[in-house]
């Protein structure tokens, strides 16, 4: 049950403190010193207590379809706009009914969002990382099972994809932008001569409100988005994934439950471009935090730039849009490593993850083993019901991936320039299936090779060894992303020159590891170019890009002349 408490009691920031030697109005927050650690991955062997809670969960949320309705504020609304979520790998079974919210309700979300933002803005930071810290702890305990539960079959990940993501990657947030938070706080400037003159920093919010716009593919990212602003003193519309919709609900409603006020988040799933075009017209639009499309993102930017004389604050863009990430193999690689990593980057969770590997690039004198093992992996591979303990991958999201997707693959079975060498078969009859697909091109600029896919298909450019030089200038140079990249090689000299010459193809660059499996507070997130705004989600300074610090000088000596010593001379 949605748990809907009384606002918390709004405290005051600034309260007047009398020091030994001097007396300052600013009193900053005292901050919980708790330590902080990545979340543990929990195994789910047969027979252990975890194993059984996420069973009976998933029972649970596959028995009913959980209705979910618009929050603003502590108000419950409905439309005539319905909508249903269902298992990708069993598409006609429905587990949540949904609303779209209108121009009207997403216009009743702004005024209250920017109404409520005065008020939890006031609310001591040390208060809100207080809040934090509570729902990581009820995500890491009772509400795991729920949460993985429903990420499993919203989303169809295995058991270990949505432990990774909804479980430990989504804690992991919400515990590591408190403690970055908090460090920020620690830094305060120079005072000279504190007996004349305190200096100081506070961080507040930013007036108006700001938009989460969350994708599918993680619950994790979906609790990132709207809850990191939030944190930082910021109301927030929350548009979460039509397909990821249960698992976000989830996250609402366990932070309501660990007392983030009514208000500070407002659920409101809607038609993008509505949502888009309201939220930019208003004049106290503050910022979006952003995950999704290329042309997604730019239409915002476009529609921010146009709005720009009509914005009480330049609003805040931040943004990840994806990639076209690569795997650069050296003729001194170890195969296995190639082959186990390449699979597992391009295949888990069928190739729908940002930094899923997509295109790979090959020396002549490893080709034949590389190629062997990477289709006798394939074939191992298990694609069926995300629930099965054996299932290597489920289902891609949807309709619409299903069909983007096998595009790309009839693509390659009608091109001369592309041979399949494993899997390419789709079967949308009773789930959205895609077999991981590995296809071997002689032309590496095209589209296979360039555009990016986001699902379970791996395109491969067998180079002459030698030309390393060349295949990095065509990495640098054929795709307009810049995401993430991994380049696998044994000869030192050469991981030098790759990490320098590609110093611009990607924001995580991994060195003998596979391209995905980056970890918060390890490999802070985010990529340039066309892949977004690089502000490293994960990371010591994502959390003050929704922050609005403001520098106070506090004098005690009085200004007694205009002029200055030299012209009284």
């Amino acid at each position: 049950m949605l748990s809907i408490l009384k606002p918390i009691p709004t405290t005051t920031n600034i309260q007047r403190v009398l020091c030994k030697c001097y007396s300052s109005v600013v009193q900053l927050d005292k901050l919980p010193d708790f330590p902080v650690q990545n979340e543990p991955v929990l195994g789910y062997l047969k027979n252990s207590p975890e194993r059984k809670q996420l069973e009976e969960a998933i029972k649970q949320v596959s028995s009913q379809v959980e209705e979910v309705p618009l929050i603003i504020g502590d108000k419950e609304y409905k439309t005539d706009d319905v909508r249903y979520q269902v298992m990708p790998h069993n598409h006609k079974h429905k587990i949540a009914k949904f609303y779209y919210a209108n121009k009207e309700i997403l216009n009743k979300a702004i005024q209250v969002a920017t109404e409520t933002q005065k008020k939890w803005d006031r609310v001591p930071i040390a208060e809100r990382i207080k809040i934090w810290d509570r729902a990581a702890t009820m995500m890491s305990k009772q509400y795991r099972a729920n949460l993985n539960a429903t990420t499993m079959l919203g989303q169809s990940k295995t058991m270990i994809q949505a432990e990774i993501d909804s479980a430990a990657e989504l804690i992991d947030f919400f515990r590591f932008n408190s403690y970055f938070f908090k460090e920020a706080t620690k830094y305060q400037p120079i005072s000279e001569n504190p007996r004349e003159t305190i200096n100081s920093m506070r961080y507040r919010g930013v007036d108006g409100f700001m938009a989460a716009v969350a994708p599918f593919n993680f619950t994790a990212i979906g609790g990132n988005l709207a809850y990191t602003p939030a944190l930082a003193g910021n109301s927030v519309l929350w548009k979460p994934s039509d397909t990821a919709l249960l698992s976000n609900w989830q996250i609402f409603k366990i932070c309501r439950e660990a007392g983030v006020p009514a208000g500070v988040v407002n659920f409101v799933p809607a038609d993008g471009p509505v949502f888009g075009d309201t939220i930019t017209a208003s004049p106290m639009f503050a910022g979006i935090n952003f995950t999704g499309s290329v042309p997604t993102f730019q239409r915002l930017w476009d529609q921010v730039g146009k709005n720009l004389n009509k914005y009480v604050n330049f609003p805040r863009l931040i943004g990840e849009c994806g990639g076209k990430n690569y795997h650069f193999v050296h003729s001194s690689a170890d195969v296995m490593t190639v082959v186990n990593g390449t699979i597992r980057s391009a295949f888990e969770y069928c190739g729908q993850k940002c930094s899923a590997c997509s295109r790979m690039y090959v020396p002549e004198s490893l080709w034949p083993k590389i190629r062997e093992g990477l289709l006798a992996e394939r074939d191992k591979l298990k694609i069926g019901d995300p629930t099965q303990a054996d299932a290597f991958m489920g289902a891609v999201i949807d309709a619409r991936a299903f069909e983007r997707i096998s595009g790309y693959i009839n693509h390659a079975k009608n091109s001369k320039n592309l041979k399949i060498l494993g899997g390419g078969k789709c079967d949308n009859s009773v789930g959205y299936f895609i077999e991981p697909t590995i296809i071997q091109t002689t032309d590496p600029k095209d589209k296979i090779m360039t555009e990016e896919i986001f699902g379970p298909v791996l395109t491969i450019y067998v180079y002459k060894d030698g030309k390393e030089d060349e295949i990095m200038e065509l990495i640098d140079t054929s795709t307009q992303f810049a995401l993430t990249g991994a380049v696998f090689a044994r000869d030192v000299p050469f991981q030098k020159k790759a990490l320098d010459t590609l110093r611009m193809t990607s924001g995580n660059f991994y060195i003998n590891d596979k391209s995905t499996g980056s970890v918060v507070g390890q490999q802070p997130f985010g990529g340039a170019r066309m892949s977004g705004t690089n502000d490293k989600a994960g990371g010591p300074h994502y959390v003050l890009r929704f922050a609005n610090p403001q520098a106070i000088k506090e004098t005690f000596q009085p200004l007694k002349d205009i002029t200055y010593p030299y012209m009284r001379e």
